[in-house]
C-alpha cells in the first residue's frame, strides 16, 4: 500500500484524535498498529514527527496586527491561489489568526507532497485548531467548512 504522511496523519485524526491532538498515549501500540493497517513505518514516523512539532509552534508571536503575508515562491508553488485565498478568507473570518496562519503554513510545507490541493488544506487547518488551545470555537467553524456544511466563499 503506496501511502503518504497526510493518509497517516488523516487515520490518527479520524481514529484518536477527536478530543485534542496530544502526543499520542500509548505511541508505540498506535505505530503498530498503523503498521499493521498497512502504513509503511517511515511514514508512519515521519507522521508522529509532524505531529510533535505542533508543539513547538508556540512561539511564533505576530508583533504586528495590521501585517499582511507575503508568500515566498515555495510556499506559492506547493499553495495554489486557491489555497492561498482560503488562508486570507480564514483569517479574515477569525478563523484563523496570523498564528495560526503560520502554523499551517509551516505544517503544509512541511509535508512531503509537490502541491497542497485545497482539500487537504482544509484538513490541515482542521487539524492545527484542534491542536491549539481555547480554538473550539473557531475549530467548530471551520469543521463546518471541511464538512461542507456551509459554503467557503459566500457570495
Amino acid at each position: 500500500m503506496k501511502e503518504n504522511i497526510f493518509d497517516v496523519l488523516m487515520y490518527l485524526f479520524e481514529n484518536y484524535m477527536e478530543e485534542e491532538i496530544e502526543m499520542l498515549p500509548d505511541s508505540e501500540a498506535i505505530k503498530t498498529e498503523l503498521e499493521e493497517a498497512g502504513f509503511g513505518p517511515l511514514e508512519v514516523n515521519k507522521a508522529f514527527n509532524w505531529l510533535e512539532s505542533l508543539s513547538l509552534q508556540g512561539s511564533i508571536r505576530p508583533t504586528v496586527t495590521t501585517a499582511f503575508r507575503v508568500f515566498c515562491p515555495q510556499e506559492q508553488d506547493k499553495l495554489d491561489m486557491d489555497c492561498r485565498n482560503l488562508l486570507l478568507f480564514l483569517e479574515q473570518s477569525s478563523i484563523l489568526s496570523p498564528t495560526n496562519r503560520e502554523i499551517v503554513i509551516d505544517r503544509a510545507m512541511a509535508l512531503e507532497d509537490d502541491e497542497i490541493s485545497l482539500e487537504k488544506l482544509k484538513w490541515i487547518v482542521l487539524m492545527i485548531l484542534l491542536s491549539q488551545p481555547d480554538e473550539e470555537l473557531a475549530f467548530s467553524r471551520m469543521e463546518d467548512i471541511v464538512y461542507d456544511l456551509i459554503p467557503t466563499y459566500l457570495h
